[in-house]
């Protein structure tokens, strides 16, 4: 009716966005089914903006859609004078994408879809100042209930408890802009309470009162009804000028269900926003600082390239070079320019602490548009040192120089030990840099590093006050703003540090930021994007610029002072410290920094500082044992990054008590590890190599060790052996000692049990052992001796009668066994972190019993009794889809090369050692991860060896594949079916209905020999989206794997020379695909 022209296909488009939330295979349905109707699914279109006229309450738009003009009204806001839009910059796309927003604003609500950082909230900004709204920003959060979007109680001075409005019902009855930026966070049983707002403009409130649409209020009023009756009988009138526009992120595909329900959809007009494209981006960062350098150049070209990869590791990489990163990336380069693009980008996406598959597979893109690490990159030579000096009240750090702050509060000012190393100095004058340039901090580090400590000495030298808040599991939305308290029956709410921070203009550090939820977390958002954020009591943090331009009463308004400014502190995401991803939720925020271990040179001058007469050869060895363990975390074959922490506490103790043993101060700190044999093993390893004592780290001795745990009674029994049996079953398995009735007994004769004599086998029924003495277990006669062994290989022949087993099989399974045992132990350790993740508590709310609620203070006043919360499991909400297993599928090589060759590097017999670790660990996940695995060679592309509903149960079943893969690989006929095998197993896997499916395909690298081109496997593995497909490279002649993992796909290739290096590829795989959605 307002523009006749638009285009079928547009209108269709913007009520049903299929692109956003079908995948590929769908949406060529759904286009299908529009040409059949002969939809044009790719329309001329133009629209452009010819005016705005304000007339009374509503204003005029002149548009011209595909060549012809129409005039229509729109609603609109109270205010005529114009915001300064500063440092704004108009592209074609978005003042497109901006008409066609008023086009839809001209008939209801609407929702703006895009990726984080592309503009979004920006472009709402132009909309309400172009048609002068007043907006109301509302942060959807994850456990927001209906109460909080709607009315909460509070209490009045007098202690009475009263309804307050939220900022959505304010917006609703003072014609304001309601931004409701968070739709794809917030349970979908929250929002529908929304769509008899949306779709009716009626809204029944928690305290009876009642809004209704502004033509039925009127019609009321018409009926003979005064205003002030409507006003006792509780309705209120929705003004006409009210409008709610949504702001979401579009759903990821193939990771369960997504947010863009039916529900959803029915509720608003769905308008898409994309990236900008690198023409775009060059434009704006042109105009607002000047010529591009090179290096800058360099990020663009490597941010369009991640955008626009098929390859999902990359894909998912791009959103930290958004729009908005890339902005500050060139306003830094204004400033402080730089001759390599290399440090920015390994600070920009914390590359320290990607996953290795993604690194490698950002190293790789980085390579290819020529951003190459500057020479001794991350190592500082002696002479290189960064000077920090305090003249006439001017801080100088390096090159960088700034007034020293005035404050009154000086207690706040922090005031710490600190010594001055290069490595520390030099991130300290980027942080001042950042500072300076207006911009929060992020530090993302290990444990122990000196995130605290460098944030700190960065507030002392600058004279900083300081407001300090630690998160944790358990921190909620209201914690983290206000505190309400009950005093005198009155709810009292106290200001958070962050509210503090705000008023007073000091820095606010935000500790263990990633332990909180990422769903508490993002409030933070429109503090840190616009200096905006809603308060749980009621009141409002608003920028100083935009206080008389804000919605609401000017009391309630905090100003945001000019000085504030946010520096975050979070461990790395993933193994060890299992904290949640604040780098991928809100990094794009703030201008990040990997803390990392200082290097060999910075961490001995560290350590002198700290140990000046602990002995130069001491400290250089710790320090070299220290930087091999963490090499060793690096490439994942130690869960535990060790910092400089520790070895600080260890040179400190060594420092205060000189004549200790050096064993025990080391053995302080490594005393949890030895519990794991495996890590106490390369522990031992590491410690020798570096020439520290190793004996009694790890032995668990101390002075108690000295106590008798022991007592030996030398004493003889004088009972016979007759013969032996199994012994009588313990109902109440009750401890049995000496004698020779109950079987699993301890210290007895004849039965099985455990420190006896004359029994058959061992049986543990878990009770405290009673030893013979060994003079006594000798002395049993010889025939009962005989007995007794053949019982015990009696029972061992029916154990392997059981599964079928020879002597000789349970010998030969138990030697591939044994070769991957630790790592078995490894990979399970992934499988359980995993686990463990997955199956986090979450909150229960509205419970009779456990710990208050902040939320429902005044529920407990005014007599309510479920107002406490709980930790409990999550159950999935009602209706939803039944959770999908992961899907594995291995594709091993038997081709008679692999035969051939294994001699020269035990090629099979890696591969037969990779099913037995992969068999073993995925033992008892059947539930959470379904394998199957499949052989190819000359002959057969597709041999089945483990069927998807039939995993191996027992040793027999698991040695009958190995020894069937041997087999096959001894008498197939020569060829290569790597390439079939490849596409039958990514192709059939594809099609399955999982929530995510890897397959890993086991080569020789044996391609040139059959003329397999690698662009060609390289195709197959990228063929499927929905499919990870990984070669893991388990042989090689010459260095042909390693141009091959050169030729293929970054970060999907994989070179395994030795099966203990499997686990940790299994782990970077698991890392950088399973974990994504845990």
């Amino acid at each position: 009716q307002n523009s006749p022209n638009i285009p079928t296909h547009k209108l269709l488009y913007y009520l049903y966005p299929y692109n956003a939330f079908l995948t590929k295979a769908h949406a060529k349905n759904v286009e299908t089914v529009l040409d059949n109707l002969r939809i044009d699914s790719k329309p001329k279109w133009s629209i452009s903006l010819q005016g705005v006229e304000f007339k009374e309450k509503q204003a005029l738009l002149s548009m011209e859609v595909n060549g012809s003009r129409s005039e229509f009204a729109v609603p609109c806001g109270e205010r005529r004078t114009k915001r300064e839009e500063k440092g704004i910059v108009k592209t074609e796309y978005q003042s497109r994408l901006l008409n066609e927003l008023l086009l839809s604003h001209s008939v209801g609500d609407f929702c703006i879809v895009g990726p984080k950082g592309c503009g979004k909230s920006l472009l709402v900004t132009q909309l309400s100042s172009l048609l002068g709204y007043t907006m109301e920003p509302i942060v959807l959060y994850q456990d927001m209930t209906a109460r909080d979007l709607i009315q909460q109680r509070t209490t009045l001075d007098n202690g009475d408890t009263v309804w307050r409005n939220s900022a959505l019902v304010e917006a609703a009855l003072n014609g304001r802009l309601a931004v409701l930026d968070g739709l794809h966070r917030i349970h979908a049983s929250t929002l529908a309470v929304l769509h008899r707002l949306v779709h009716d403009r009626e809204l029944q409130l928690h305290d009876g009162t009642r809004l209704i649409r502004h033509d039925r209020y009127d019609d009321l009023l018409k009926s003979g009804l005064s205003p002030q009756q409507l006003e006792d009988s509780g309705v209120k009138r929705i003004h006409p000028a009210f409008r709610i526009i949504a702001l979401a992120e579009p759903p990821v595909l193939g990771r369960g269900p997504h947010w863009l329900s039916p529900e959803i959809l029915s509720l608003f007009i769905f308008h898409e926003m994309r990236n900008l494209s690198k023409k775009e981006e060059i434009f704006i960062i042109k105009s607002l600082y000047g010529e591009i350098s090179d290096p800058l150049h360099s990020i663009i070209d490597l941010a369009d390239q991640l955008r626009h990869s098929d390859d999902s590791t990359l894909k998912n990489l791009s959103s930290s070079l958004s729009t908005r990163q890339l902005l500050r990336i060139a306003s830094r380069m204004s400033q402080y320019p730089t001759d390599s693009a290399y440090e920015t980008i390994q600070r920009t996406f914390l590359a320290k602490f990607l996953p290795n598959l993604a690194r490698r597979a950002l190293d790789g893109a980085c390579q290819k548009i020529g951003i190459e690490p500057p020479v001794r990159f991350g190592r500082f030579e002696p002479e290189i040192k960064v000077s920090c000096a305090i003249q006439n009240g001017v801080l100088t750090i390096g090159n960088t120089k700034t007034e020293i702050y005035k404050t009154q509060a000086l207690t706040k000012v922090p005031d710490i030990l600190f010594y001055d190393v290069p490595q520390h100095m030099r991130l300290l004058e980027w942080l001042l840099q950042d500072l300076l340039l207006g911009n929060h901090l992020l530090l993302v580090g290990n444990q122990g590093v000196g995130k605290n400590k460098i944030a700190d000495r960065l507030l002392q030298l600058l004279n900083r006050p300081r407001e300090y808040i630690q998160l944790h599991r358990d921190t909620t939305v209201q914690s983290l703003t206000v505190q309400p308290n009950v005093r005198d029956g009155v709810v009292i709410y106290e200001d958070s540090p962050l509210v503090k921070a705000v008023k007073n203009g000091h820095v606010l550090v935000v500790d263990e930021a990633d332990k909180a939820p990422t769903h508490v977390t993002c409030i933070l958002k429109t503090l840190v994007e616009n200096g905006e954020m809603i308060l749980s009591d009621g009141r409002r943090i608003v920028p100083k610029d935009m206080m008389e331009s804000s919605a609401g009463d000017v009391a309630t308004f905090i100003p945001v002072h000019e000085d504030f400014k946010m520096i975050v502190l979070a461990n790395r995401p993933g193994f060890p410290f299992l904290g949640n991803d604040f780098f991928a939720s809100l990094g794009d925020l703030f201008s990040c920094h990997a803390v990392d271990n200082p290097s060999i040179e910075s961490e001995l001058t560290l350590l002198r500082s700290y140990g000046p007469d602990v002995p130069e050869g001491v400290m250089k060895k710790l320090v070299q044992a220290f930087a091999s363990l963490r090499n060793m975390a690096d490439q994942g074959q130690l869960t535990y990054p060790y910092s400089t922490r520790e070895l600080v506490n260890i040179v400190k103790h060594l420092q205060k008590y000189p004549d200790e043993d050096l064993a025990t101060a080391i053995g302080n700190v490594f005393d949890f590890d030895r519990y794991s044999k495996d890590m106490a093993d390369t522990l031992l390893e590491v410690l020798h190599a570096s020439g520290l004592p190793i004996e009694g780290v790890l032995d668990g001795r101390s002075k108690e060790a000295l106590k008798k745990i022991q007592l030996t009674v030398e004493r003889f029994s004088g009972q016979d052996t007759s013969s032996p049996k199994h012994g009588k079953e313990d109902p109440k398995n009750e401890p049995h000692v000496g004698g020779n009735m109950w079987a699993g007994g301890t210290g007895g004769r004849d039965t099985a049990g455990l420190g006896g004599k004359g029994g058959p086998y061992r049986l543990d029924k878990g009770h405290d052992v009673h030893q013979l003495s060994e003079v006594e277990k000798q002395d049993v006669p010889e025939h009962v001796k005989k007995a007794a062994r053949e019982m015990n290989r009696k029972v061992f022949a029916e154990r392997l009668k059981e599964i079928k087993m020879s002597e000789y099989d349970a010998n030969l399974y138990g030697n591939f066994l044994k070769a991957v045992q630790p790592q078995i132990s490894a990979l399970r350790g992934v499988l359980a972190e995993l686990q463990a993740k997955k199956k986090e508590r979450q909150w229960s709310r509205h419970q009779t019993s456990g710990e208050l609620d902040d939320g429902k203070i005044i529920e407990g006043i005014t007599g309510e009794r479920s107002i406490y919360r709980r930790r409990a499991e999550q159950e999935p909400p009602p209706g939803s889809p039944p959770e999908k297993p992961k899907r594995l599928r291995l594709v091993l090589d038997l081709s008679g090369s692999m035969y051939r060759f294994n001699s020269y590097d035990g090629r099979l017999e890696r591969s037969m050692e990779a099913v037995v670790l992969l068999t073993e660990a995925l033992k008892g996940y059947e539930t959470r991860i379904r394998y199957d695995m499949f052989g190819h060679s000359g002959e057969e592309h597709a041999l089945e060896l483990i069927r998807v509903d039939r995993p191996p149960e027992n040793e027999k079943e698991r040695l009958v594949i190995i020894r069937t893969m041997h087999a096959h690989a001894q008498f197939c006929w020569s060829g290569d079916n790597t390439l079939p095998a490849a596409k039958h197993a990514i192709s059939t896997l594809g099609n399955e209905d999982t929530d995510e499916s890897i397959v890993l395909i086991l080569s020789d690298a044996n391609l040139r020999r059959y003329g397999i081109p690698p662009e060609e496997l390289g195709g197959i593995m990228t063929s499927d989206p929905r499919v990870q497909a990984h070669v893991i490279f388990i042989g090689s002649l010459g260095d042909e794997a390693d141009m091959l993992r050169r030729k293929l796909p970054a970060g999907h290739a994989h070179i395994c020379m030795d099966v203990a290096s499997l686990p940790q590829i299994m782990q970077q795989i698991f890392a950088s695909s399973l974990l994504q959605d845990s």
